[in-house]
């Protein structure tokens, strides 16, 4: 509603600024962290950091309110797009990423698995065709694929793709020439996460920099591949850096075409379970807040709600569906965590009225 009592009936394709206050001038100001980027200047900035963040800070029925106008301007109001998540390679990351079961300097109990052969992968994504997903993602657990290790890889993407579903990958950081490598094959989406802002991001990582993350979106988006690009909240960050994740995201040109919003799944033997003991550092309402300004931020991202999703329980996901997102990791396992069971996810779909 405007200042004079009147109903907002156009909007802006971009951004939405009523009933936000008058801004003041920002400067954005980063951490000068060694895994830190330097920062832009405001004025480059499609969404300054503050912006951003006195989004989060709206009402909350206001913000829900802005997020889904913006929705429905460039979204079907009530369909969500499944996708399937298959690990394709478990284990003995050299990383040290703190919220991962996967590093193998974490004593997390997880075994360690070798690349799974081609038949499996087919055999999995036939599965997930039929229970009604339209994209297939498969994510291997390396610092970056070498040649050998690609070359079988671009084999399943080959064979999903020939199954008719949508292709995507998380294999790590890419060096030159792989992403057109993968681009050949058939593969539509990379997935290269951010995982939190670039102030924040030495406490979670040290084992690469928040630049290399950008150089390989770079190179994706010069492949022209689509890029799944997202992050994790919960870690601990303050609500300004989650702005400043966000912030990250929406000012790539062009923002990711997928966005996943990570709700942390703590997992024993991470340092990141040693630091908060299991606490969960998020409430719902503060995570549902994260997706509408995502999807205020990134009107046309599929905005897809990944890790954490089963914690959120269904009064939870539907308040995120009503925030904007309408994408869902779709099956009853994600990388190494739990998610909801197809039924469940079914039954929830019928009772909000999605269409999936």
């Amino acid at each position: 509603m405007a200042r004079d009592g009147s109903l907002l009936l156009a909007l802006p394709a971009a951004k939405l600024i009523e009933p936000l206050p008058p801004m003041p001038s920002v400067e954005r100001t980063i951490s000068l962290h060694e895994h830190a980027r330097e920062p832009r200047p405001a004025t480059t900035l499609r969404w300054p950091v503050a912006e951003v963040e006195a989004l989060l800070a709206l009402p909350f029925a206001d913000l829900l309110f802005q997020a889904q106008q913006v929705h429905r301007q460039h979204h079907q109001p009530n369909s969500v797009q499944l996708s399937t998540l298959l690990s394709i390679k478990t284990g003995g990351c050299s990383e040290d990423c703190g919220y991962c079961s996967q590093a193998k300097r974490h004593h997390t109990e997880l075994e360690e698995t070798p690349l799974l052969d081609l038949d499996t992968v087919r055999t999995a994504a036939q599965k997930a065709k039929e229970s009604g997903a339209t994209r297939f993602c498969m994510g291997a657990a390396w610092r970056g694929p070498k040649q050998r290790d690609l070359e079988p890889v671009l084999d399943m993407v080959r064979e999903v793709k020939a199954l008719g579903l949508e292709t995507c990958c998380t294999l790590g950081m890419l060096k030159e020439g792989q992403a057109e490598q993968l681009r050949d094959a058939g593969l539509d989406y990379y997935n290269h996460n951010l995982d939190t802002a670039p102030e924040y991001y030495g406490e979670v990582i040290t084992t690469r920099h928040y630049q290399d993350r950008l150089d390989t979106l770079d190179r994706v988006r010069a492949a022209g591949i689509n890029v799944c690009c997202g992050g994790i909240v919960g870690m601990g960050e303050s609500r300004r850096q989650r702005a400043a994740l966000i912030a990250e995201l929406a000012n790539l040109d062009p923002h990711p075409e997928s966005v996943p919003i990570n709700n942390l799944v703590q997992v024993e033997g991470t340092p990141l379970h040693d630091r908060m003991q299991g606490q969960p550092a998020l409430d719902v309402f503060e995570f549902v807040r994260t997706v509408a300004v995502a999807r205020i931020t990134m009107p046309t991202a599929l905005v897809r709600l990944s890790a954490g999703r089963r914690e959120l329980g269904e009064a939870g996901q539907a308040l995120c569906f009503l925030a904007g997102a309408n994408s869902i990791f779709y099956g009853e396992q994600l990388l190494t965590t739990g998610n909801p069971d197809v039924d469940a996810d079914r039954a929830l779909f019928a009772a909000l009225g999605i269409i999936a």
